[in-house]
């Protein structure tokens, strides 16, 4: 009967001993609970490691649309993928201590444009949520303008609301000193303002408006001017206005704080259409073009000549 070493009984206990995986230490960079993982030029291409344990889910949540996602052996995982995340649930066929990569690649062409995992098999713990971000620089240059003029328009409406103290109406004019000595004046431009050859609107009759001058924290001094149009539609479509923007000398466009228009004009019939726009003293001079576009609009707009303000 051969004779067994010390060191060969002693793997011959520790294989028949009872695994107890409560006090297996978790493998080095995984975490249990929430993981929150910011993605960056520096870190991207490492592999990042998250706890897996079969029958658990584990949950990634990212900042972009994901484009594709390649796991290592799907067919061993249960996969639910939805536009911005993910839920992956291990079977059984995993190992204790195995390590599965698993890469990810979003749609959005911001950088960094994927992300890698590796998923480690623990004993007795998963991570259940990862949280993936990638910092704000890092993001394409359409999404960075996109949200700076979101930023513009909250402010611009917080000024207002300001300047208005909350009135709306006459109290509203009131409370911006648009009424009184040196108020609102207005101006008859009907034989002033020309439609463009093409256009689908005709302008029938047309009046301006131009506020007092107001002085603005800065010393900036600024007026409101507005135009109400009588349009005709000479078109097959009803026509509901959906933007505008005036045109100033010199090729300068001013962005519109409102447009209004009580309902869509139908073919062959006439509604009125108004708008307002806000400008330096000094730049509210000489002749305009408005320019009008509508919500079912396929072409480049309609265009009035010859805006002028009092």
């Amino acid at each position: 009967m051969p004779v067994l070493s010390s060191a060969a009984l002693l793997r011959l206990v520790l294989l028949a001993a009872p695994l107890d995986a409560s006090a297996l230490p978790i493998p080095h960079g995984c975490v249990t609970g929430t993981s929150h993982l910011e993605l960056t030029e520096d870190t991207h291409g490492e592999a990042h490691a998250v706890c897996i344990h079969p029958g658990l889910s584990t949950s990634f949540l990212f900042d972009a649309k994901l484009g594709r996602v390649e796991l290592a052996g799907r067919e061993r995982f249960r996969v639910m993928e939805g536009e911005t995340g993910l839920t992956l649930v291990p079977t059984r066929a995993l190992t204790q201590a195995e390590r599965v990569p698993m890469a990810v690649f979003f749609q959005d062409g911001m950088t960094p444009a994927s992300a890698r995992f590796v998923l480690v098999v623990h004993p007795s713990e998963a991570t259940r949520q990862v949280e993936v971000t990638r910092p704000p620089a890092s993001r394409g240059e359409g999404e960075q303008q996109a949200r700076a003029e979101a930023r513009q328009c909250q402010e611009d409406k917080a000024r207002l609301e300001a300047r208005c103290s909350g009135q709306v109406g006459l109290l509203g004019l009131i409370a911006q000193k648009l009424l009184g000595e040196g108020g609102i004046t207005d101006k008859n431009i009907t034989w002033s303002v020309t439609s463009r050859p093409g256009n689908t609107l005709t302008s029938s009759r047309a009046r301006s408006y131009r506020s007092a001058t107001t002085r603005e924290e800065g010393g900036r001094e600024v007026v409101r001017l507005s135009v109400e149009l009588n349009l005709k539609n000479t078109g097959s479509m009803p026509w509901m206005l959906a933007g505008a923007v005036l045109v100033g000398p010199g090729g300068v466009e001013w962005k519109v704080l409102g447009v209004w228009q009580q309902e869509p004009i139908a073919p062959g019939k006439s509604g009125r259409v108004g708008m307002e726009v806000e400008m330096t003293e000094e730049a509210a001079r000489g002749a305009f073009t408005l320019k009008l576009w509508g919500q079912e609009a396929s072409g480049g707009g309609e265009f009035f000549d010859g805006m002028t303000f009092p």
